[in-house]
């Protein structure tokens, strides 16, 4: 008798109605993916679990895996047995002796998926409540806190017995919301909020703004780094690389030096629903926070979301820099993000930016640039990279 089974829970996919047979697909899919380097698993989804079996595989990396992977709220190491009681009495004295129990109490919580099992909830707990105390010293029972909490599932197909929950990345299948462009900088915000954008079920490919000589290969290499680990939670990333050295260095000699950024920040907006159109994208991710800097007050949002109707998703509007850099960390992006290499916005930053813009007075002073055929002819030059999870560096080039 061995742990030989994680059950998968789903969490806020089983509020999904008639659609649940979608996200449930689409997540076995996704797991699937992530599991491709453990050839003897088998994955079996339900609609309201999904189990996989390990057969002998150890249990540790393929938690680790599925951890990263959104849609599943919280998972169980499992032992599974026979749907019949006396099996499931030696199960579960098998289950508790592999835990210290010595001075410990312990709580069996009982289901039953299956009505038509003979025994009811209330004596399934005090059959296998009674049978662990006889069989066992040292145990007591504490149906309120226990140091042990047994839960036992009665299903058609089997018993599945666990007792503590490993939390899950929570959230919606990448996949079920649709596709979104993230525009992808070398800081700490843009790949936090790609990551909370496939939270949400959304498939993203990024664009990054390249300007060399001012900006470096180390820099562009950054950011490629930041979309590889991106993919160990969404999965394939094609991330857009768009030469923007000439189109900026236009507006800057052609733009007031304190409204340069809001233009630039609007063509940099144009590029990337161009480029949307061409992926059949439906929206736009940015890693904006309002007020952290002058190209992200509401004013100035306002005029740079001007060029565009396409929907503009923020997902760290309203957190602030340190709740940003928490969730950087736990994702492994943070010390990618502060290698000492300058992306394009940050190295043509105006001495003092306007925080409050004009449209008026920003659409005036771009008339006198060929904004729509440089635009062209910069998305013409775009250099696309797919990422894939575990991708050797050496494969991209």
């Amino acid at each position: 008798m061995t742990y030989d089974h994680i059950v998968i829970r789903y969490g806020e996919m089983s509020t999904k109605g008639k659609n649940r047979l979608q996200f449930v697909r689409c997540l076995k899919r996704n797991i699937a993916k992530k599991l491709k380097h453990f050839p003897n698993i088998q994955i079996e989804a339900l609609r309201d679990r999904m189990y996989v079996r390990l057969h002998h595989t150890p249990p540790q990396p393929v938690i680790e895996k599925l951890q990263e992977v959104f849609g599943v709220q919280s998972l169980s190491l499992a032992l599974k047995t026979e749907s019949d009681l006396e099996k499931i009495k030696e199960a579960t004295l098998y289950f508790v002796k592999q835990f210290p129990h010595e001075g410990k109490t312990f709580k069996i919580s009982a289901r039953r998926a299956d009505k038509q099992f003979p025994v009811t909830t209330n004596e399934l707990n005090y059959e296998l409540g009674s049978y662990v105390l006889k069989n066992t010293t040292g145990l007591t029972v504490d149906v309120h806190h226990p140091d042990i909490d047994v839960r036992v599932e009665v299903r058609k197909e089997g018993t599945y017995i666990t007792a503590y929950d490993v939390p899950g990345a929570g959230g919606l299948p990448v996949g079920t919301s649709g596709k979104a462009m993230l525009m992808l900088s070398g800081g700490i915000d843009s790949p936090v909020a790609g990551y909370l954008a496939m939270k949400r079920g959304l498939q993203i490919e990024a664009v990054h703004f390249f300007s060399p000589p001012f900006t470096s290969e180390r820099a562009k290499q950054k950011v490629i780094d930041l979309a590889q680990r991106l993919t160990e939670f969404g999965g394939t990333i094609r991330l857009h690389i768009v030469p923007f050295t000439e189109l900026q260095q236009a507006i800057y000699k052609q733009v007031p030096e304190n409204c340069s950024l809001i233009s630039t920040r609007r063509a940099m907006l144009r590029i990337t629903d161009e480029i949307r159109k061409k992926e059949n994208g439906l929206a736009i991710v940015t890693g904006e926070s309002l007020g952290q800097v002058a190209s992200q007050t509401l004013e100035s949002m306002v005029v740079v979301n001007d060029v565009t109707t396409t929907p503009i998703l923020r997902p760290l509007i309203s957190m602030d820099k340190t709740e940003i850099i928490a969730i950087a960390e736990r994702i492994g992006t943070h010390h990618i993000s502060i290698r000492p290499y300058e992306d394009c916005c940050t190295i043509f930053t105006p001495k003092a930016p306007k925080t409050k813009p004009k449209k008026e007075k920003i659409i005036q002073y771009e008339q006198f640039l060929p904004l729509d055929e440089m635009i062209a002819e910069t998305v013409a030059r775009v250099e696309t990279i797919t990422l894939k999870p575990d991708q050797p560096l050496d494969e991209l080039f």
